[in-house]
């Protein structure tokens, strides 16, 4: 009975593997895959908002090569990956190892530390700005102590790494997390032997901890990297969409987005800045991989 019934659904059950396939199939084509190709095919284009482009060839590229904001925005986008990624790298480890342990209270304090990353960017950006303007909370404590008030948001190289504290700051938690799983399949016979061999906190951490989540490290590196490269949100709030003074503090992202957008945004221009992006970031991804595999070996 059972048998003949098994078999009455299965003949009931499309022929085809595909079409169980193709709701995600078509998603991915349509959000994804159509949007990058479109965005490959306009950046060899002149086209704008409202005017189909013709076909430029690389001229697009060439002016990017002289285009300061370009420049500008690819300056501060690397300084942020050499400035963010290493503090994500370590920091939410140190942070993990800190909650790791099951003591009264740790479930809150996990969570607080958690709470940043599932807050809106919007309403964390605005905090942050209120905190940091010039009559803003920060502020108002550093002139109460003699200090003096600082430009943290008029200042060109200080909005920017306020922008990565910002940064750090929302994703110290999410990485955090990455870890706990990670150190949670570190045997614990291997802290007990280094701890017998007078092994202290310090070298535990550097033989032990490290070479057991090299691989976590790595993947943490590798997310961070691509979320540094392409950041938008907290600059964006931050600066505003000029880009701060005199558009110093833009990124790459703020500039496909200030110059692809609007009535006579350059489309095929923003996408050439859009295609550079992806290539960084592919290259970026690659690099890490490699090494990773370098040091494996």
């Amino acid at each position: 009975m059972a048998t003949s019934t098994v078999t009455r659904v299965r003949r009931q059950l499309p022929s085809s593997p595909w079409l169980f396939a193709a709701p995600g199939l078509l998603i991915t084509g349509v959000f994804i895959l159509y949007p990058f190709v479109s965005t490959v095919v306009s950046a060899f284009t002149d086209r704008r908002t409202l005017v189909p482009g013709k076909f430029v060839g690389l001229a697009n590229f060439r002016e990017l090569l002289h285009d300061d904001m370009f420049w500008i925005g690819l300056r501060n986008s690397t300084l942020y990956i050499v400035c963010v990624v290493p503090a994500l790298v370590v920091l939410p480890l140190l942070l993990a190892l800190l909650v790791q342990k099951n003591i009264p209270g740790i479930t809150f304090f996990r969570s607080a530390f958690y709470t940043p990353v599932v807050a809106s960017i919007v309403v964390v950006g605005l905090i942050w700005v209120w905190l940091l303007d010039e009559r803003g909370l920060i502020n108002s404590l550093l002139e109460s102590v003699g200090v003096g008030r600082v430009g943290f948001l008029s200042d060109q190289w200080l909005l920017l790494f306020s922008a990565m504290a910002v940064t750090v700051w929302k994703g110290l938690g999410y990485y955090m997390i990455i870890y706990l799983a990670a150190l949670a399949n570190v045997p614990r016979e291997l802290h007990e032997a280094a701890a017998v061999d007078g092994a202290g906190a310090v070298r535990r951490f550097r033989t032990v901890t490290v070479p057991a989540v090299r691989s976590t490290m790595v993947l943490v590196g590798a997310l961070s990297s691509v979320a540094a490269f392409k950041v938008f949100s907290e600059v964006y709030l931050m600066a505003g969409p000029s880009g701060g003074p005199a558009g110093e503090d833009t990124t790459l992202v703020m500039l496909v987005q200030r110059t692809g957008t609007g009535l006579t945004g350059r489309v095929g221009y923003a996408s050439a800045i859009s295609l550079v992006v992806f290539v960084v970031t592919v290259a970026l991804m690659l690099l890490v991989l490699r090494a990773d595999r370098r040091e494996a070996s």
